[in-house]
């Protein structure tokens, strides 16, 4: 599901992306990607003290082959929809 983000996160150096979590989930997986590419993701983390962004950032990490340090929560931290930016250093 994320091969369109990646392509355009190598093409182009940074990606943006909306997406809506769903903290406390049994696994942490991408659920679909909505018609106005909103990414739901269920999160294996709870929504307390950030465990649920920790784990968000290291899952899209992983599947944009990138490191953490490279992806920012732009808006939504404490939301259920959020704006995160991957950009290269």
């Amino acid at each position: 599901m994320f091969v369109k983000f990646k392509k355009l996160y190598q093409e182009n150096g940074e990606v943006y992306l909306r997406v809506k979590v769903r903290p406390g989930a049994a696994k942490t997986c991408v659920k679909e990607v909505m018609a106005d590419e909103t990414v739901k993701i269920d999160i294996a983390a709870p929504a307390v003290k950030g465990k649920a962004n920790q784990e968000l950032i290291k899952f899209l990490a992983k599947q944009l082959e990138t490191v953490v340090g490279n992806i920012k929560i732009i808006s939504g931290a404490g939301e259920r929809i959020k704006l995160i930016k991957i950009c290269q250093k």
